[in-house]
């Protein structure tokens, strides 16, 4: 008979990150328990997550994208930080955790406290002008679409209970009145400052996780299936360093291969049992 295997615990990677420098890299999971749906968790819906193609190519799909953007933004703006990114802030100022590479564009992490973060995707409060790179902010576009488009939230039902995707836009389908403006120096295609899919991530930022990664000890992964090279790579270079790697996620990741410790669980609740050990 083969002995029975022990699953890691939330001991074992108290263990295991006690007295080392960690940097966090954190996925749509750490943000469920906020209310933010992911892409692929386990209990997710299908969705289909944009696409730089998509929304640069077609003038239509930009229209319906801004329309359910323009209730989203709002949902996810006024969305509040939950246990798991409060106690990743608080990792931060116990000299645990030396910094945070977020996947998510929620600003969660920002708004819970966390002072080293870089948003690897871009964050929905900033958005780019694709001909003259001109960047305003999304409370300002706001205010233009709402004066090109008055009544437009009233007009959609159950537009009070929207529902959020992962990169703030609403789920509605009732899109074609609703009216796109352009950007106000050049006329130039207005696109939120986020990395769509199809789309790289700026080299700076990039070159700038990887010196976060550098200067720890071990790299924690929190809610991430790691489907996108620009989560992975971090966990490949981790591992090319010599470095522990944690993964704490609901279902299989990318990485699980690379993995000295995975945890099954939860992001909130592993993540104050670490606050209560640092």
């Amino acid at each position: 008979m083969t002995a029975a295997t022990t699953l890691p615990t939330t001991t074992d990677l108290v263990a295991l990150v006690r007295g080392r420098r960690v940097v966090a890299l954190t996925g749509a999971g750490m943000s469920t328990d906020s209310g933010i749906p992911d892409y692929r968790g386990p209990d997710s819906p299908p969705r289909n997550p944009m696409t730089y193609q998509q929304f640069m190519g077609d003038a239509a799909f930009r229209r319906h994208y801004w329309a359910r953007n323009h209730l989203g933004w709002r949902h996810m703006d006024a969305t509040e930080p939950n246990a798991g990114h409060r106690a990743l802030a608080a990792l931060e100022r116990a000299g645990t955790v030396r910094g945070v590479l977020t996947q998510n564009v929620d600003l969660l992490h920002t708004k819970a406290g966390s002072r080293s973060v870089i948003d690897l995707h871009g964050n929905y409060m900033q958005v780019r002008c694709m001909g003259c790179e001109h960047r305003t902010s999304r409370i300002a576009l706001g205010e233009r679409l709402d004066a090109a488009n008055p009544g437009f939230a009233e007009s959609v039902t159950g537009a009070t209970a929207v529902e959020v995707a992962p990169d703030a836009d609403a789920v509605i389908e009732d899109t074609a009145h609703f009216r796109v403006v352009d950007c106000e120096r050049c006329g130039g295609i207005l696109k939120p400052d986020i990395v769509y899919f199809g789309e790289s991530v700026p080299r700076e930022r990039v070159d700038a996780a990887y010196a976060m990664v550098e200067s720890a000890d071990v790299l924690l992964v929190l809610g991430s299936s790691l489907t996108v090279q620009s989560g992975l790579r971090f966990v490949r270079h981790a591992v090319k360093r010599g470095m522990p790697v944690a993964i704490v996620n609901r279902g299989a990741t990318r990485g699980d291969e690379h993995a000295t410790l995975k945890l099954e669980a939860g992001c909130s609740e592993t993540l104050a049992a670490l606050t209560t050990s640092a």
